[in-house]
């Protein structure tokens, strides 16, 4: 901790006083109670033509002292730009941003409590719009999210399993393995389409697409057509009636097995919840999917295979998932 004090303007009064008693620089430092070395940088920094004047002297320390505060990161332009759309039109959070840069770069260019700091004091909302949907902050990723409550009960209907988790294979269970499949259905307007999530254990790969009903059959479609041309060794579904034909995937893909987690224990598949609560950036819950294309879709599956986890390190699951590397800042 600094405990220097500059000198005050009496203080510099005081030297100018002293200076013209003809008093020495040591004599000037023990009668003010300060360090000589202070009062000879003083004097040689303030002086013009062999004169001190105070005042001046003061004003002059003003000066610096306002030039010498840091400047804020944000004020670099290029930055500034780079960060914005990556957090408003490609939903990255801040530790992402922040932390792909420095993988990137190999160096700390921002932190994200930095762009958290934007965020909340309105530096990215638009113009006359900070009053609608409290700007910006609605893009972070829970920002009025809906909870369920302590005594919220599943209604959905019950399934008959092949196999529980805890049979899972090793390489699933430590993510040392591709290949091992979480997955689930977003549902956007109740009785219409849904989404399909596949979800990589060990890369956070994301294939899938748009079911024209939650049902099995239209979800078992989905699922054989997204798995067929990778690597499959276990599937982890959830509990929903739209996994109830499994076994019709199973024949399908070589006999793959299915892994079904406890009921109301969503955290044993937490992958694919992640990454379900990332698709809903693009897909808000009430939106009629039906009317949503094919090639939307997959762009947007694509988005998310392309943004950076801190999970991976910041490299981004399609790094990962084919062992290449991307150039996206």
């Amino acid at each position: 901790m600094c405990h220097y004090k500059h000198l005050t303007l009496i203080e510099r009064e005081k030297i100018m006083f002293f200076l013209a008693q003809n008093y020495s620089v040591t004599e000037i430092a023990r009668a003010i109670g300060r360090n000589k070395s202070t009062i000879s940088r003083e004097i040689k920094r303030n002086s013009k033509e062999d004169y001190y004047q105070p005042a001046v002297a003061h004003n002059s320390y003003l000066k610096r002292r306002t030039a010498c505060k840091p400047h804020k990161k944000l004020e670099d332009p290029d930055l500034y730009l780079l960060v914005k759309e990556k957090f408003l039109d490609h939903q990255w959070s801040p530790e992402e941003i922040s932390g792909r840069l420095r993988y990137e770069s190999g160096k700390c260019i921002i932190s994200c409590n930095t762009i958290y700091r934007a965020i909340y004091s309105g530096m990215f909302d638009e113009p006359n719009k900070s009053h609608v949907n409290r700007g910006a902050i609605r893009k972070l990723r829970h920002r009025g999210k809906s909870r369920h409550t302590k005594d919220y009960e599943e209604r959905r209907g019950k399934i008959q399993i092949s196999n529980d988790i805890s049979q899972r294979p090793v390489g699933s269970t430590n993510r040392s393995q591709r290949g091992h499949w979480e997955g689930d259905s977003v549902v956007g307007k109740k009785g219409k389409a849904c989404l399909v999530t596949l979800v990589d254990r060990k890369t956070r790969f994301l294939v899938g697409g748009k079911a024209f009903r939650k049902a099995a059959a239209d979800v078992n479609v989905v699922i054989i057509q997204s798995l067929k041309d990778h690597p499959v060794k276990s599937i982890t579904p959830d509990r929903g009636k739209e996994f109830a034909n499994h076994k019709e995937v199973i024949v399908a893909l070589d006999y793959v097995q299915f892994y079904f987690p406890l009921p109301h224990h969503p955290w044993q598949r937490g992958t694919n919840e992640n990454t379900n609560g990332l698709l809903r950036e693009y897909f808000p819950e009430g939106v009629d999917i039906t009317e949503i294309s094919e090639e939307y879709i997959q762009a947007m599956y694509d988005e998310l295979n392309k943004r950076p986890r801190k999970c991976l390190g910041y490299k981004t699951p399609y790094e990962a998932y084919y062992s290449t590397s991307l150039h996206l800042t």
